[in-house]
């Protein structure tokens, strides 16, 4: 299966209507939003920048298709996933104090918190929009699912700010954040071209449960690629996780995991987190923090817990009808998001 050609027919349906939507927006908020999506460089010239992976167009085009009807049938909900989730990362970068994404410069960094905090707002507002203007019991339906999901991804950002701030987090308070944060949105994508498609309330909860577990194979794997990712790849600073403090699955796993190396981790966070900056830390002390977070086993279960995750979002298709070559495409997609290496 070519997951590449998957995720490509996302991103070439949804473009289009996704350029539209952000044209609505008053100036100078639609060339911020332009310059966030990668079309455009700081200063207004037409760029091929790096969109994102795609996964949730992709995700929604296809579960159309679940109910027969054609991918662009999963368009509008798949316009309306990605302006949500791009709402969520314009906030998130300035929250986090990220400088980078998708190998450039943050929309805060170039534009200011001030237009960070408009577009993302903009772009929510459009996600709604674009959904009602259907006019159709199905868009009446989409934009319920979209809007639950929504507000269970901000509850997940407000959980992860507060765990920084905690010496210590458990491992299901971890797997809810991540729940909320990226498992809600994924499985809102992989079940809005359904509904759309005129899907029955069981299917679609069905195809939710596959996204919200693929979600957290997703962000399992974020976390491994937060701490051990290499920088080209990514796009973010070496251990850009640990120099943000994140109470992250690797993170958690190895503070309960006992033993000599989860000691010595708990007590240089719980020094860490008393210190106001992490700025004059050297690259050796994220770098020893990291091998303790192995050591104690951090990495090799937040690897195994993606792919267990990945097991139940598999299983979660058993009980779904619909054409096997859809079917094979939803696994493909799911093989694709543990194994990759951005």
């Amino acid at each position: 299966m070519d997951v590449t050609a998957l995720l490509e027919r996302g991103r070439t349906l949804a473009t289009p209507v996704l350029r539209a939507a952000v044209d609505r927006l008053a100036p100078p908020m639609d060339t911020v939003a332009a310059y966030h999506f990668g079309w455009i460089d700081a200063q207004g010239n037409p760029t091929d920048g790096d969109g994102g992976k795609a996964v949730r167009p992709a995700l929604a085009v296809l579960s159309a298709e679940v109910t027969g009807a054609a991918p662009e049938t999963g368009v509008p909900g798949a316009v309306a996933v990605e302006l949500v989730h791009n709402f969520s990362l314009l906030h998130d970068d300035l929250m986090d104090g990220d400088e980078q994404r998708r190998h450039r410069d943050t929309v805060w960094k170039v534009h200011g918190p001030a237009q960070a905090i408009l577009v993302g707002d903009a772009l929510f507002a459009l996600a709604n929009e674009i959904l009602l203007e259907l006019g159709t019991v199905e868009a009446g339906r989409a934009t319920r699912r979209l809007t639950t999901a929504t507000r269970a991804l901000i509850d997940g950002q407000a959980q992860d700010i507060s765990y920084e701030h905690r010496d210590r987090v458990s491992v299901e308070e971890c797997l809810e954040m991540e729940g909320n944060k990226t498992g809600a949105l994924l499985a809102c994508a992989s079940s809005i071209g359904a509904v759309l498609g005129g899907a029955d309330e069981r299917s679609a909860d069905r195809l939710e449960k596959y996204g919200y577990h693929l979600g957290l194979a997703f962000q399992a794997v974020d976390d491994l690629l937060g701490i051990w990712g290499d920088p080209v790849s990514t796009g973010k600073q070496t251990w850009s996780d640990l120099r943000q403090r994140k109470k992250s699955l690797p993170v958690v796993a190895a503070l309960a995991a006992g033993g000599p190396a989860s000691e010595r981790l708990g007590e240089i966070l719980a020094a860490d987190a008393k210190s106001s900056d992490f700025a004059t830390f050297s690259e050796e002390e994220f770098a020893a923090r990291a091998a303790l977070i192995e050591e104690a086993g951090g990495r090799d279960w937040t690897a195994e817990e993606a792919r267990r995750q990945h097991t139940v979002a598999i299983e979660a298709l058993n009980a779904v009808d619909m054409p096997e070559q859809v079917r094979d495409r939803f696994t493909a997609l799911a093989d694709f998001v543990v194994v990759r290496k951005r």
